[in-house]
């Protein structure tokens, strides 16, 4: 088994929590938990099956449900020594984030609940895992099911779609626009 990009699943809740708080949203639970599915899912496909957290998501009513955060979180932020987020995976949970951070909790739950690795999941019964490998399928798959007239309920946007370009700043912190330079070859 492949190691994963983080050491635990609290660096990624911390991450959400923390950009949200910067942007001057409070982040609901419920939204922290369907933003972390689908950061686990993408980076998946995004890094050919590699996961970015030990997590184990489990098909609850409301949607995806990440337990050990559940229970840890139920009384507030924990106090857990935490690591930094390398930037790989800060790059990709900073795609989710802008991808789908704006929308409200009720949108995500309802998009979730459309796509089979949690209708499947949630068909066998409350509580039964998600399983990664389904998660894989079905969000790697996406720009194949557009083209073969895939229902517009089940889409998820592609992971090519949901990965935004790095963005490169100058000294005061304004995005540009850089070209590679190469030097001229001398003859």
């Amino acid at each position: 088994m492949r190691p994963t990009a983080v050491e635990t699943c609290f660096e990624v809740a911390c991450w959400f929590l923390d950009r949200a708080f910067d942007d001057g949203e409070h982040l609901q639970p419920q939204k922290l938990h369907r933003l972390m599915y689908l950061a686990q899912a993408y980076f998946g496909v995004l890094q050919g099956g590699m996961k970015l957290m030990p997590a184990t998501f489990i098909a609850m009513d409301d949607g995806p449900v990440e337990p050990t955060v559940y229970r840890v979180f139920a009384r507030g932020r924990p106090a857990v020594d935490l690591k930094p987020v390398d930037e790989l995976p800060r790059h990709i949970l900073d795609s989710i984030w802008r991808q789908f951070g704006a929308h409200s909790t009720d949108h995500l739950n309802k998009l979730i609940k459309r796509h089979p690795p949690y209708a499947d999941s949630y068909a066998a019964g409350a509580g039964a895992e998600i399983l990664f490998e389904a998660m894989l399928e079905f969000y790697g798959t996406q720009n194949l099911s557009r083209r073969q007239g895939a229902s517009d309920f089940q889409e998820a946007p592609a992971a090519g779609k949901v990965l935004r370009p790095k963005v490169l700043r100058n000294h005061s912190g304004k995005p540009v626009s850089v070209n590679r330079w190469m030097p001229k070859r001398a003859d």
